[in-house]
């Protein structure tokens, strides 16, 4: 079984050939590559750069991004309040590249994917953030929109993306300076 492959025994390639990204987002970054992909696997500081996630925990006895892991996401609405937390699974990990999880309502139904790829660029690296809406209309017109307080759910989803990876962006590329110096 390759990273590549669901531990379902599912091909998770094949499904990414299929299914398209609702909303794509990309950013070019003057850092290491790797550096990067340790900032975007690294689950619990994710609260950091998305102004909705607040953080987490790896359960199930996971420390840190693998193929299968499990992480508790914790979310928060920045006008409201409202707190939920998520159900995620890593599904795609191929080491430097992509990182890919789904996310779970704590009942269980799936409401969304989210991936990070990294492509390494003569000045660095381009980071790309990808979101797949596959909750079905019963998630996207009445779970979402209660849970969340978001009924614009890719409207804020695209313009959370663009946050996200700029605050990326600016914290890698300090370090990176930091470290030149």
């Amino acid at each position: 079984m390759t990273a590549r492959t669901a531990l379902s025994g599912r091909n998770v390639a094949r499904y990414g050939e299929v299914v398209k990204p609702w909303i794509t987002r990309s950013v070019d970054i003057a850092a290491d590559p790797h550096a990067v992909w340790s900032l975007v696997t690294d689950l619990p500081r994710m609260g950091e750069f998305s102004p909705e996630n607040v953080g987490g925990e790896w359960i199930a006895g996971y420390t840190g991004a693998c193929l299968g892991a499990r992480y508790r996401g914790r979310n928060r609405h920045s006008g409201d309040g409202r707190e939920w937390w998520t159900r995620v699974k890593v599904v795609e990990y191929d080491y430097g590249r992509l990182f890919t999880f789904d996310v779970r309502a704590p009942i269980g139904i799936r409401v969304s994917r989210w991936s990070y790829e990294v492509t390494p660029a003569a000045t660095g690296c381009v980071l790309s953030e990808h979101w797949y809406r596959v909750g079905n209309r019963f998630v996207r017109n009445f779970l979402g929109p209660r849970v969340t307080g978001r009924a614009d759910r890719p409207g804020f989803n695209a313009h959370s993306i663009e946050q996200t990876l700029a605050k990326i962006k600016t914290v890698v590329e300090a370090d990176a300076y930091r470290s030149a110096a």
